[in-house]
């Protein structure tokens, strides 16, 4: 993409009403705009970065063996009703009547509905087990949004959920989910630590918060030290053999949110020197609930004896509009974002210092094509701005790789590449620039790993 040709509107200077810093810096680089409180347009950047995280999120999914569909964002209030939680839910809810008066809600969540999908075309124990999910926008009528799109009104969301004959069966779904998470936020970057949660209106009795340790977070949250060096599960996990051992391994330790901590425990078992005490961002959550929709809403199935049983239920959820900021705490510095190559707008960025200099120009166009062949998301700035506000704008934007070139450097055949997570940076023969920036990116991508 050439910058001169993109819709890229930068601030210069800090917005007032931004608290924390991915907000101001999702404003500044132009990545979103605030149409009300708790409503945002997401900008081409930003909506570049949010797909991203989408697709790994998909990837992943499909891997666990869950299977994608799409529900829509207004749903029939009955099912609620019949589930007993449409008076339950309180003010969050957005409630709608439509022009026939019928009783519609702007979803916050699916449970009601992809229960009602369920129930109406499985029918035997030999169609289980089933995990359907969808990333949908989602309302919550936020009595308080703040922080920017951390915790906004509208919002988008991954949310799947598992059908099984038994409770042992759901246990296995929620395995799955649980590694599958491991590995989607460390393809992200993140370090998302699986704490013990509260179930909250979701209902159930089991549930675990992904947790992204952040000064800025929410919530008090307590670990041992030793889970924020743990091993990911490969890309080579059977998701279909036994998870025991990797779900047993990431429990074995201490790590819980504020409404679950059990202080005695946790100085029991945690060595002083590993305790860590800290503020987290939430990234995601998983429930098992077994039939707390199923039974009242009648989604059963034929056993194998013939009779009809409820099928145990578990949901998973991943809000993607939480995440885009999350990177942004995790990964920053004084002069913008810094963003892990795997969910980067553009994995690279040309810095042309003298546009409209011929030799600087055919160097740049030939640089640009070779990289674009070579899979690399490239942004090249093209613009005639000086040299100094090229810099600016490619550090606020967090472009892992600069490859910058000016008059001089098109003359000896060098280029400068600067490493934005490092500040590092090295002088190397044009002609090796693209090999370079292959070797530096495709690695970092941790999408066959």
């Amino acid at each position: 993409m050439r910058l001169s040709q993109y819709f890229l509107p930068v601030l210069k200077e800090v917005p007032k009403e931004a608290e924390i810093v991915s907000h101001r810096m999702m404003l500044r680089a132009g990545m979103i705009r605030q149409q009300a409180a708790g409503l945002y347009s997401w900008l081409p950047l930003g909506y570049k970065v949010l797909r991203k995280v989408q697709d790994i999120i998909e990837q992943e999914q499909n891997r666990a063996g869950a299977i994608e569909l799409l529900m829509p964002t207004l749903q029939p209030a009955d099912l609620w009703r019949e589930s007993g939680r449409y008076n339950d839910y309180g003010k969050e809810m957005l409630r709608i009547e439509d022009r026939h008066e019928r009783d519609l809600l702007y979803g916050p969540t699916n449970e009601e509905m992809v229960t009602d999908i369920f129930r109406a075309y499985v029918r035997s124990y030999k169609e289980l087990p089933l995990n359907l999910y969808h990333i949908q926008w989602k309302f919550r009528d936020e009595v308080r949004p703040r922080f920017g799109t951390m915790r906004s009104r509208e919002f988008l969301m991954k949310d799947a959920y598992s059908f099984d004959l038994d409770m042992e069966g759901a246990r296995k779904a929620y395995q799955r989910m649980f590694v599958a998470y491991l590995r989607t936020y460390w393809r992200m970057g993140l370090t998302a630590i699986p704490m013990k949660a509260d179930t909250g209106p979701i209902g159930g009795d089991l549930s675990h918060e992904f947790i992204v340790l952040a000064d800025t977070g929410e919530s008090a949250v307590f670990c041992h030290a030793d889970l924020l060096d743990k091993a990911i599960p490969s890309i080579d996990t059977n998701f279909l053999g036994d998870l025991d051992p990797i779900v047993d391994d990431w429990t074995s330790l201490y790590a819980s949110t504020e409404e679950m901590h059990d202080a005695a425990e946790y100085e029991r078992s945690v060595p002083a020197d590993k305790q860590i005490s800290a503020r987290g961002i939430e990234v995601g959550q998983i429930f098992y609930f077994g039939t707390k929709y199923s039974e009242p809403m009648k989604a059963t199935v034929t056993g194998a004896d013939g009779k009809d049983v409820a099928v145990h239920m578990g949901s998973y959820g991943i809000g993607l509009t939480r995440i885009v900021p999350a990177l942004i705490e995790a990964f920053h510095d004084d002069d913008g974002i810094i963003w892990p190559v795997s969910v980067a707008p553009f994995e690279a960025a040309i810095l042309n210092l003298k546009s409209g200099d011929a030799l600087c120009d055919e160097t740049c166009e030939k640089l640009y094509a070779e990289l674009q062949a070579a899979g690399i998301d490239t942004l090249y700035d093209d613009r005639s701005d000086g040299a100094g506000a090229k810099f600016a704008t490619a550090d606020l934007i967090g472009v892992p790789y600069q490859v910058i070139l000016g008059p001089r450097g098109a003359k000896s055949g060098e280029v400068e590449i600067k490493h934005r997570r490092t500040g590092e940076r090295e002088t190397i023969g044009i002609a090796d620039a693209v090999s370079r920036i292959v070797g530096l990116v495709v690695p970092e991508r941790r999408d066959t790993v």
